[in-house]
């Protein structure tokens, strides 16, 4: 054993909206809870509460910190295009998956008036669409052009006119700004191809998502996180999979995104969807198991000025049954509408399931415990997941064992992550 096998461990998930942390001995026995609302502005404050907190249940020896985050929340997407059905549909294809969700559409030139409202969206990455390959590039380089010009220093996915690619990312690069070029998303009118902007979106949450910006904190945040809380669940699920030697879907529903991971024999995949969640990104729930035909209208409007308020009080936490119950349906569509986007984009990931696992702040919430069950049929009846989910157990991470686990093995500490896993997951 190293000394660092050797230590207890202080796991923290810094998550948009609460910071938790645990603290785990070298055994893998959890000797501690705690959390602590993640703190605007200086997110180092409510990570050192939390630590500091959990750290008084140790036997005296000072723990190891292992730390991811996800504070970013969903990535902000803002799509410029040519025209607005397009563009649209565009934007939603490439944000689907990839952590992202779309704040802002424009379509046509670019004028000053267009790019201060841009501005004003606060996106985090701007996606350039404009023109089936082989059509006129002029909206495309125009728009390129402004942008180049434009005081925007977001990240660009260049994703047009294949025949203008180069001389709009010559006119991009000339001023310095930060692109990616990929494969058009409109090749041909009436085609979406969205794979190759959604692979280059994905890398861009990845940096993202952890969050923990300004000059004040970024150093120090990013010497003790350099993890997202999406790579150490996929490290949790693998373990898993090691386990129970059957394909494993773990799904983590949070406050602004909700993430699918899928593990089995073959390389584990996830996705992340940024449009999806229990507070900040409850709006998304409502509108897209709407879109999906999960919810039918006379339900939606009844959920719809509970989402409003989620979507507004993001640090609410529920304090009865008809407030717990409310959180208990969102967090069920969430993730409903998440795996079957999963399932959409990697199929395979549907075959054989042994074990679902469901995780997430919502999920701890004590007065929910009674209510699970609920959660558990929705997936169970869902149509299109019924056939995928009829003979998987279905286990709900309360104890906050997932993460914790993703983090340990990440460092090469499988046994004490397995054992983390058997003991509070598992059972």
């Amino acid at each position: 054993m190293t000394p660092s096998d050797q230590a207890a461990s202080v796991c923290l998930d810094v998550g948009s909206t609460w910071t938790k942390a645990v603290l785990v001995h070298a055994d893998g026995s959890l000797a501690g809870f705690a959390e602590h609302p993640t703190t605007t502005g200086d997110v180092l404050a409510g990570m050192d509460a939390a630590v500091r907190a959990v750290s008084a249940a140790g036997r005296g020896d000072e723990p190891e910190l292992l730390a991811c985050s996800s504070a970013g929340g969903g990535l902000r997407l803002a799509v410029i295009g040519t025209d607005r059905l397009s563009a649209t549909e565009a934007g939603h294809r490439v944000a689907v998956s990839a952590g992202a969700h779309v704040v802002h559409v424009h379509a046509g030139p670019l004028e000053p008036a267009d790019v201060r409202l841009l501005r004003s969206a606060r996106p985090g990455v701007v996606l350039l669409v404009g023109g089936a390959d082989g059509d006129d590039p002029a909206g495309l380089l125009h728009n390129a052009g402004r942008l180049a010009r434009a005081r925007i220093r977001h990240p660009i996915v260049l994703a047009g006119n294949a025949s203008a690619r180069d001389d709009a990312l010559a006119l991009l690069r000339a001023t310095g700004r930060s692109v990616v070029a990929c494969d058009n998303v409109l090749p041909r009118r009436g085609e979406v191809v969205p794979g190759p902007a959604r692979a280059a979106l994905v890398e861009l949450y990845q940096r993202h998502a952890i969050g923990g910006r300004g000059p004040a904190v970024a150093p120090r945040f990013r010497r003790l996180v350099r993890v997202v809380t999406p790579e150490a669940v996929g490290h949790a699920a693998t373990r898993l999979a090691a386990i129970c030697d059957a394909r494993v879907l773990v799904v983590d529903v949070g406050c602004a995104t909700t993430d699918v991971h899928s593990a089995g024999r073959s390389d584990p995949v996830r996705t992340v969807e940024g449009d999806l969640g229990v507070r900040a990104a409850a709006g998304g729930v409502l509108v897209e198991s709407q879109s999906e035909g999960i919810v039918d209208p006379v339900e939606a409007d009844l959920l719809g000025p509970t989402v409003a308020r989620m979507a507004s009080e993001t640090g609410y936490v529920p304090r009865d049954r008809g407030s717990a119950a409310e959180d208990r349906r969102i967090a069920a569509l969430a993730a409903v509408v998440a795996v079957r986007r999963h399932l959409r984009v990697h199929a395979d990931a549907g075959h054989d399931v042994g074990l679902v696992v469901l995780a997430g702040g919502v999920f701890r919430q004590r007065n929910l415990a009674g209510g699970l069950p609920a959660v558990v049929a929705t997936l169970r009846t869902d149509p299109v997941l019924a056939p995928v989910l009829a003979d998987a157990p279905v286990v709900v991470d309360a104890d906050f064992a997932v993460v914790p686990a993703g983090l340990l093995a990440a460092r090469g500490r499988t046994a004490a992550a397995e054992s983390l896993l058997r003991d509070h997951l598992l059972g």
